[in-house]
């Protein structure tokens, strides 16, 4: 008798794991898009935390740029994990 896998075999067992990647893949693709606006939310009350300390100083906050010219954020925090803009409103961060 011969050691090794008969070609059904590996036949089967390519199925079973193309299978398995075809429910996979747009579970995971569903799970990053949740995570994207759960960040985006989490982003926004960094924002307005922010924004409260800048007016701590007696300062009013105008727009998102006077944050990240004070040092209270960076650059990269103006914008969601899902690619929408973090805009000030009436005092508030909001996406746009």
């Amino acid at each position: 008798m011969r050691k090794g896998f008969t070609v059904l075999e590996m036949i089967l067992v390519l199925l079973v794991i193309t299978i398995i990647v075809l429910i996979t893949i747009p579970n995971i693709a569903e799970k990053k898009k949740i995570i994207d606006n759960v960040g985006c939310k989490a982003l926004i009350e960094v924002v307005n935390s922010q924004i409260l300390t800048y007016e701590l100083d007696g300062k009013k906050v105008n727009n998102i740029q006077q944050l990240v010219d004070a040092g209270l954020i960076t650059q990269a925090q103006t914008t969601c994990p899902n690619g929408a803009k973090i805009v000030i409103e009436n005092g508030q961060a909001t996406v746009k």
